[in-house]
């Protein structure tokens, strides 16, 4: 059985991975494992060890809290109660989501205020 945890650090590595553009087998051959194992990392199916989590932050260009921010009480209720407690949409998992974000911090600053800007005022309207 997934341990909470295991899947929420999972998940942060896979939108940190997504944020900078990596791919599963890229990050593999960084941290030396195979991209199998970093699809097991991501949906929690398997535990990362500490100086493994320690070899894919360096590789990812984050500090290890990244890993665990986000993390509360919520973690330790049953699987049915995190269903009806997890909110709809969850970014880190909507490939959509996390290409609009990446998308938009490439864009330069000037005009990505502006983007904000009109992104705000049709939410607005909606």
């Amino acid at each position: 059985m997934k341990h909470p945890v295991d899947v929420h650090v999972g998940k942060r590595v896979r939108h940190r991975r997504w944020m900078v553009g990596m791919t599963q087998q890229q990050l593999g051959e960084s941290v030396g494992i195979k991209f199998q194992q970093i699809q097991k990392y991501e949906t929690g199916m398997n535990r990362i060890s500490a100086s493994r989590l320690w070899d894919i932050a360096t590789a990812l260009d984050v500090p290890i809290s990244f890993f665990f921010e986000g993390l509360d009480g919520a973690e330790t209720l049953s699987a049915s109660a995190q269903a009806e407690a997890r909110p709809q949409g969850d970014l880190l998992v909507d490939k959509e989501a996390l290409e609009l974000v990446r998308s938009y911090y490439a864009i330069p600053e000037q005009q990505r205020r502006r983007l904000f800007d009109l992104a705000r005022v049709l939410s607005d309207a909606a």
